[in-house]
């Protein structure tokens, strides 16, 4: 998979210059993954009375990306300065720095639309569209390691930028869970088997793999009841596949539920009905 960008700002504080990301294939893996190496240029950087107070991903929700679907969010980026602010514009990269970053999201018009908040301070947004097929070239690239490169001016020639931002949301592999109870119908007090599988989209290879060694939990709710009851908590084989066996009660629904992990979200299956005779 290749990961290029060339970047232009053409706000006055931020200029990016050589931003270059060389070819690379994701079979390689991790340790051959892509450099991007950067030079940030930003004129009057950190001059004059221009602060970046806040900045923001996604409003702070995590972006959940499968394996085709691209997924599209806001970078939001508030600045101030005793003039106004004329302007902000930010992108995303993962790594520790910038020089060493092994992926980068840059949003599809660097010139953050801005909306006044008061006489000093300025909120400006950026649309970004993350393409799995392109962008997220790598497993590793899910989690909470993405930082931001965020840069603002003020009115009168103020600016000021930062490299090492905090993104406040992470980067999810999207996940799928299943829930199949057998025999239907079944009489009252016989053994029920409970099957299903956990899968999350793998970035390497565009398809969906077992999310493995995982606990997930099975849930009973009796027909006509509100609410579920957790039964027990069982762990992903090592194809992802669930497998567990209860005792037939009443009518009622099942499901597994999985709580979601730092680089995977949670999910919930569809419930299957089970008629009890």
């Amino acid at each position: 998979m290749r990961i290029r960008a060339t970047v232009a700002a053409l706000s006055g504080t931020l200029a990016l210059s050589a931003l270059a990301v060389p070819a690379a294939n994701a079979a390689d893996g991790p340790s051959s993954a892509p450099r991007v190496a950067a030079k940030v240029a930003a004129k009057g950087a950190n001059a004059g009375s221009t602060k970046i107070t806040k900045v923001s991903v996604n409003g702070g929700k995590d972006v959940v990306a499968g394996t085709s679907n691209k997924v599209k969010f806001k970078i939001a980026v508030t600045a101030t300065d005793p003039a106004g602010i004329a302007g902000a514009s930010a992108f995303l990269y993962h790594g520790s720095d910038i020089d060493h970053a092994d992926g980068i999201l840059i949003p599809d018009d660097l010139n953050g639309k801005c909306k006044v908040v008061n006489s000093t301070t300025s909120t400006c947004t950026l649309d970004v569209v993350a393409d799995p097929k392109t962008d997220l070239w790598s497993n590793d690239l899910a989690g909470s390691g993405w930082k931001l490169y965020a840069a603002a001016d003020g009115k009168r020639g103020g600016s000021a930028e930062g490299e090492k931002f905090k993104s406040d949301a992470r980067f999810q592999r999207y996940a799928k869970l299943t829930t199949n109870a057998s025999p239907e119908p079944v009489k009252k007090g016989k053994t029920l088997t409970v099957t299903g599988a956990l899968t999350r989209a793998n970035w390497e290879t565009s398809k969906y793999a077992g999310y493995t060694t995982q606990s997930v939990k099975l849930q009973y709710k009796k027909k006509g009841a509100s609410s579920y009851t957790t039964l027990k908590t069982i762990k992903s084989d090592t194809k992802g596949n669930l497998k567990t066996t209860v005792k037939a009660s009443a009518d009622g629904y099942f499901r597994y539920v999985f709580a979601g992990t730092s680089t995977t979200p949670s999910v919930t299956s569809t419930a299957d009905f089970v008629d009890v005779r």
